[in-house]
């Protein structure tokens, strides 16, 4: 079993300052976490619409740890602007990037942005062609003017392009990844066994299109670790009681996509994971765990890497 590469998203994100994420940045580096992660969503009160420009304040305060995007959606952004900024992005923290892409999925934020619904993931398809040529130093246009075609600088420090692993949630995206040979990376609501039906039906599509599988499994999961058993008790049946999981199926349970627990339980539902889908890359996040004081928080990052260290 290859060694487990942990990653978080922040714990705190009440306060976005650059203050607030270069701490929490250093201290997960310290941890002895991976990667740091962010999402991308827009126009709701807890809105992150760049990622990469959060992202730049923990770079200039960590020197290792990966600096990953959860969902940086191309169907909004023009791919010569935004081949640009990843690549500006990519060099500015030393090749510590992974790009996770997105095509959005809440059709009220694609018409936000005239982005008709029923073409994004063609409109994803092509904006990640150009962005991915672009970096590769060929002359590329928009409009399929050869007269047009310019190349694009500077080039990311990671050659050919960063890691780049793609957002999917339906059977249709699933299939895109797929086909692209490119990672998939799942919704944290999904459970155990939706998340085997859905990595089967990305390495089938792999196949079909005739390349080769990703190596890396990427997961997110919603995690906390306690030595205090009530605690990690009271935490679940709260959650249970607020949360409503539309991605569940009948008969499954907190624990179907949650990770909470001692941390016993905790090191022993991870192995399940990489036992039964081949997890590599986990990705704790805390972003539905409301209303915990931020020490409690912290308090479970650092355990949380004391007790997988060695998986």
């Amino acid at each position: 079993m290859s060694t487990l590469h942990l990653g978080l998203t922040p714990w705190n994100f009440a306060d976005l300052s650059a203050p607030s994420l270069c701490a929490q940045a250093q201290f997960a580096e310290q941890c002895g976490y991976q990667s740091l992660w962010l999402p991308e969503n827009h126009f709701g009160a807890n809105a992150l619409p760049d990622p990469l420009t959060l992202l730049a304040a923990a770079a200039g305060a960590t020197t290792n740890i990966k600096l990953g995007t959860t969902s940086y959606l191309l169907t909004l952004r023009n791919p010569l602007q935004a081949a640009e900024q990843v690549a500006v992005f990519d060099q500015m923290c030393g090749g510590r990037l992974i790009l996770g892409v997105g095509r959005g999925y809440a059709p009220e934020m694609l018409r936000a942005f005239h982005v008709p619904v029923a073409e994004k993931r063609k409109i994803f398809a092509w904006t990640l062609d150009i962005m991915r040529r672009a970096w590769a130093g060929e002359a590329v246009t928009l409009d399929d003017e050869p007269e047009h075609a310019i190349e694009v600088h500077p080039r990311p420090k990671q050659q050919p392009h960063p890691p780049i692993w793609v957002a999917a949630f339906g059977p249709k995206a699933l299939a895109q990844a797929g086909r692209l040979g490119l990672p998939y990376l799942s919704s944290p609501m999904e459970s155990l066994t939706t998340l085997g039906d859905n990595y089967a039906k990305h390495q089938a599509a792999a196949a079909e299109a005739g390349v080769a599988a990703p190596t890396v499994l990427p997961l997110m999961r919603t995690v906390f670790v306690s030595r205090d058993v009530d605690k990690c008790e009271t935490l679940k049946a709260t959650l249970s009681a607020e949360m409503d999981n539309a991605r569940l199926q009948a008969g499954e349970t907190l624990d179907d996509w949650t990770i909470i627990g001692t941390p016993d339980f905790v090191r022993e539902r991870v192995q399940q994971y990489q036992e039964s889908l081949g997890m590599t890359h986990m990705i704790a996040t805390r972003i539905r765990l409301g209303g915990l004081p931020e020490p409690m928080l912290r308090d479970s990052v650092a355990l949380l890497a004391e007790t997988l260290d060695g998986l």
